[in-house]
């Protein structure tokens, strides 16, 4: 079982920089992918940026790219993700969740539905 704890959400300025962390827990499998999603209301929920834990190569959707960096420290069982020049369409649910299973292939897949544990979610607002 493993348990997923995001913090680091807040209003703030479209411009501004924000660090989510997702705090992990439990038995978390080896090169296990961990991801970051976002829901606004009335969307759907869509991929962040992703990373496998056990090589660290990271993927990004196009829309944050050269904006957010996720990262990880194995030592505290943390990823973050960095977020700079917010702007009002990063308003939304942050989520954090992790795979039960390795990457093998080192990829992650930007689609929820493959990721099995989440947490609660932490809430990002930019105001204009």
């Amino acid at each position: 079982q493993v348990h997923l704890a995001e913090s680091g959400g807040d209003s703030i300025q479209t411009g501004g920089s924000l660090r989510l962390s997702c705090a992990v827990s439990g038995n978390t499998a080896s090169s296990a992918c961990v991801g970051w999603f976002r829901q606004a209301p009335g969307k759907e929920r869509e991929g962040v940026a992703r990373i496998n834990t056990g090589g660290g190569g990271t993927y990004y959707d196009g829309s944050v790219r050269g904006r957010f960096t996720i990262s990880q420290d194995n030592a505290k069982r943390t990823v973050y993700l960095q977020m700079t020049s917010l702007k009002p369409e990063d308003t939304a649910m942050y989520y954090c969740a992790a795979t039960d299973w390795r990457s093998t292939a080192g990829y992650c897949a930007t689609a929820p539905s493959p990721y099995n544990y989440w947490g609660q979610g932490t809430q990002v607002t930019v105001s204009t």
